[in-house]
């Protein structure tokens, strides 16, 4: 019988998190082949790579998170649904599409459904992918899974946290190393 293959599918906030610290390299080792990503959040990143955090350039490029899942043009409705869910609107189209877009890929696509996990920061997608039994991390679990892997250390963990709550990134800040691990 052959494994079934989890996913990671970070948000573009996490990459953010982990591009403000200079530390993407830990990102893809804690992610250790699972991560993908949608158009959008690949479209996200670009952005956030030639406005602000140009250590996601490589990523972009054609990095660790594999090439970018389209979502189909007959899905288009079903994702809209959910983007406004998340208050998105038509007068900008692409906010929460990032969101919207993962979301639907791992709710509906056989490959994803079941076995695959949301990492964001941001509460109301992930309070949303709870609802609709989707597996849910924040970077703070992410490090934490880091931690356990033995990608980081948890003094080093909480650390980054800290760096990246220091640039105004919106990360849980645990109040003890135990926290990262438990």
């Amino acid at each position: 019988m052959t494994p079934v293959i989890a996913f990671w599918f970070p948000d573009n906030t996490v990459l953010c998190n982990f591009a403000c610290v200079d530390r993407i390299p830990l990102l893809e080792q804690i992610l250790n082949g699972r991560g993908r990503w949608t158009t959008a959040v690949a479209y996200e990143a670009k952005r956030s790579a030639q406005i602000k955090y140009r250590s996601l350039q490589p990523l972009v490029g054609g990095g660790f998170l594999g090439e970018p899942i389209e979502v189909k043009d007959d899905e288009a409705d079903a994702v809209e649904t959910v983007r406004a869910s998340f208050g998105g609107t038509s007068a900008m189209p692409m906010e929460h599409l990032g969101e919207a877009e993962t979301l639907h890929v791992i709710q509906t696509r056989r490959e994803f459904k079941g076995n695959s996990t949301w990492i964001s920061d941001d509460r109301i997608t992930l309070s949303f992918a709870r609802k609709k039994n989707i597996n849910v991390m924040d970077t703070t679990d992410l490090m934490g899974q880091g931690c356990v892997a033995g990608d980081v250390m948890p003094a080093e963990a909480k650390r980054l946290l800290e760096a990246m709550r220091a640039q105004e990134r919106t990360v849980r800040v645990p109040r003890s190393i135990d926290e990262l691990i438990r």
